[in-house]
């Protein structure tokens, strides 16, 4: 049952992400571009399908690296459920040594699938001046599908960055990379060349 639900809403979004995608292709983005690192917990790691998690992995620390490079925001997105944990502080709450964070990043710690309710990420976003958000994390098909909507809802310029996102099942976190026309990890740089500072 729960399977069949997870295909209605991929069909349901693969509709209005394939319409949205003929719409524009990637370009430059028009204003400051944060990248938004999201949920790669210890806790949940291990529950992500095992293929392309290494690649995802290393796509995530190589986009983190472009915006260094730029001197662009790196913002960090923890999950925990108040009742079932992971603990802020615990080792299941904190990313792997091998995702390179930063102690100057912004840290935002959510209780909602959407890094966006009940958070302070729009108003970080809005201080340092950003108007363009890209993703990159887990998982694909849950939270961070879920912040990809709330954020163009906000009227972020909003990509998820394809290779650079995880889900329990490989398959469909193609099929979301798909659906929302997810930018191409060699496409990164290009994008962000004359973003502004």
């Amino acid at each position: 049952m729960r399977r069949l639900a997870i295909s209605t809403l991929a069909i349901l979004v693969l509709a209005v992400g394939a319409a949205a995608a003929a719409e524009e292709a990637p370009a430059s983005p028009k204003g400051k571009p944060a990248l938004v690192v999201m949920d790669i917990q210890n806790a949940y790691l291990p529950m992500m399908d095992d293929d392309g998690k290494e690649q995802a992995l290393r796509y995530v620390n190589y986009a983190i690296s472009k915006f260094r490079e730029r001197g662009l925001p790196v913002i960090v997105v923890y999950h925990t459920d108040p009742d079932r944990g992971p603990a802020p502080g615990s080792e299941g709450f904190e990313f792997p040594a091998e995702i390179r964070i930063a102690d100057g990043d912004a840290r935002v710690v959510k209780n909602r699938p959407s890094a966006f309710v009940g958070t302070e990420l729009e108003t970080i976003l809005r201080d340092q001046g950003c108007d363009t958000v890209f993703l990159v994390g887990l998982s694909a098909v849950g939270c961070v599908l879920r912040t990809y909507f709330d954020a163009e809802r906000l009227e972020f310029r909003t990509f998820m960055i394809e290779g650079a996102l995880l889900s329990h099942d490989a398959e469909l976190t193609r099929a979301v990379e798909a659906i929302t026309g997810a930018v191409r990890i060699d496409s990164l740089e290009y994008m962000l060349l004359n973003a502004p500072r």
